[in-house]
């Protein structure tokens, strides 16, 4: 199985940092998007060549792997996540971010085996960061290993969360109130813009903990598998296992500190996917 995964993964990457291009050529942002959900939930054209260049160019090496893409299921595809190896597509992660040229966006692709993610890639071509890991083999940023932090008490970590793209008057109170208590009782908080890069920087030990409700699989798939293999924890916000699906998240460097955070958290519950 490793072997294989090794031989999936290197072509990935390969693919990744091809279709990377499309993202840098807009490097100081992109004017032209379609509004989704709501003012705040953008799609460009690039998600779309990034998307679609991503699933031909793995199709022509593995014809029968599945997909789930950001952009596709935007488009009436469904969430058919199978025992089949199936890759998990988030073109451009940080779509607001890219729009505006802030440089953190990036490409989260992972490839899940029996509903488990095995390999996972999060790039930021515009800082040409490529966050990797394979399961059971560590995590890396350009090839070099990470580790997360030892951080344990939220008093003395780093928080990265969101605020999302939506604006339910309920998310938006819950989003409130847990800025509310990690100003309160962290030593600090950050927002990317980019849920894959947050995980990324917990991945790296640059931030301790990151948590959000409303993200989608192919936000967080890669993620997961980067914070794991890198020492880390990902658990439901309300503690226990991980659903990918749940549209719920927290990760954090050490398993304590998540714990700690997710009895402190407002707890809110999105549809499925």
């Amino acid at each position: 199985m490793r072997n294989v995964v090794n031989e999936y993964f290197d072509v990935a990457v390969g693919v990744v940092r091809k279709a990377g291009r499309f993202i840098t050529q807009y490097g100081s942002g992109c004017e032209e998007f379609e509004v989704k959900s709501c003012d705040i939930d953008f799609v460009t054209k690039v998600d779309k060549m990034v998307e679609n260049f991503i699933i031909h160019s793995i199709t022509k090496q593995y014809p029968s792997h599945k997909f789930i893409g950001e952009e596709s299921v935007a488009g009436g595809a469904k969430v058919n996540l199978t025992d089949e190896p199936t890759w998990v597509i988030d073109p451009v992660d940080g779509t607001m971010n890219f729009v505006h040229g802030f440089p953190f966006s990036c490409i989260s692709l992972a490839l899940l085996i029996s509903k488990e993610p095995v390999l996972g890639i999060i790039y930021n071509p515009l800082m040409d960061k490529l966050y990797s890991a394979k399961e059971g083999q560590g995590a890396c940023l350009n090839g070099e290993p990470i580790h997360t932090s030892k951080v344990k008490e939220l008093r003395h970590a780093l928080v990265a969360f969101e605020t999302g793209t939506s604006r339910d008057e309920e998310k938006v109170k819950v989003v409130f109130e847990n800025f509310k208590t990690m100003v309160g009782q962290a030593h600090g908080i950050r927002a990317l813009g980019s849920a894959a890069l947050n995980m990324a920087m917990v991945a790296e030990g640059r931030a301790d903990a990151n948590f959000e409700f409303g993200i989608h699989i192919w936000d967080i798939a890669a993620g997961c598998l980067i914070v794991k293999e890198a020492g880390g924890v990902c658990i439901d916000p309300s503690g226990g296992p991980i659903n990918l699906l749940s549209r719920r998240m927290l990760c954090a460097g050490r398993e304590d500190l998540a714990n700690e955070l997710s009895k402190k958290l407002t707890q809110y519950y999105p549809d499925h996917d």
